[in-house]
């Protein structure tokens, strides 16, 4: 290969490599403005003028740059609104704090393999928040070695190797999530996440007001949600 070639190839890679990291931004830029309608239930639906969530954020990021480059982050525009405002809550009352989220839907909604749900729009999934040694604030690793976050193994104490759930950290997101989507016209109608984790959550006063104040999915779900919790809005 000639020395043009090798720049040019180089080059080209560049450009892919780029793309490809980019393509959320890109995507996004080309929105439609038009308003989010979210047609039928979360288990079957579909979406209509979806928006996609951002890739990062101060104190967030996507769980994967595959899963954005395919769309798969897409969900109804006060959706959207709803969990970027919680973010922005949380950059402020808890700065430590460190967020990532995970599957949420197709830009025009319907069937999305391998969930039940996350048809309509209005299902997001977020990734349980760690630490690590020494409590450390962390975030949960999603490369594709961990199946982009979902094949990670919480024990019933929420610990994985050096990794333990930050329940305080879970509580605090939940309870932002909730008011910003209170000031948008949704409400949280379903919370799912493992059975043993709503125990965890009763051992702080956040936490039970959490419990309290949400509907969260009483017994197992047909998958074991601990590295993840599941998040179903609906109108108020």
């Amino acid at each position: 290969m000639t020395n043009r070639r090798r720049l040019a190839f180089l080059a080209g890679a560049a450009v892919a490599v780029l793309l490809y990291v980019e393509a959320n931004a890109i995507a996004i830029a080309l929105e439609s403005r038009t308003p989010s309608v979210s047609v039928g239930t979360v288990s079957r639906g579909r979406l209509v003028h979806g928006k996609r969530l951002p890739s990062r954020g101060a104190n967030f990021r996507a769980y994967s740059s595959l899963g954005l480059a395919l769309g798969r982050n897409t969900v109804n525009d006060r959706v959207r609104d709803a969990v970027v405002a919680a973010y922005a809550e949380l950059r402020d009352s808890f700065p430590e704090g460190r967020f990532v989220y995970g599957e949420c839907g197709w830009p025009r909604g319907g069937r999305f393999r391998p969930h039940r749900t996350h048809q309509n729009g209005l299902s997001v999934d977020f990734f349980v928040p760690v630490r690590g040694e020494g409590g450390a604030v962390t975030t949960l690793p999603t490369g594709p070695l961990h199946g982009f976050g979902y094949r990670w193994d919480f024990d019933s104490t929420g610990r994985a190797g050096t990794l333990v759930v930050d329940f305080d950290a879970v509580a605090r997101h939940l309870a932002a999530l909730d008011r910003a989507a209170r000031r948008r016209g949704l409400r949280i109608a379903l919370v799912i996440i493992a059975p043993e984790y709503r125990r965890a959550l009763t051992r702080s006063r956040r936490g039970r007001d959490v419990l309290a104040r949400l509907p969260f999915m009483q017994g197992p779900a047909w998958v074991r949600h601990d590295e993840h919790y599941h998040v179903d809005f609906a109108r108020a």
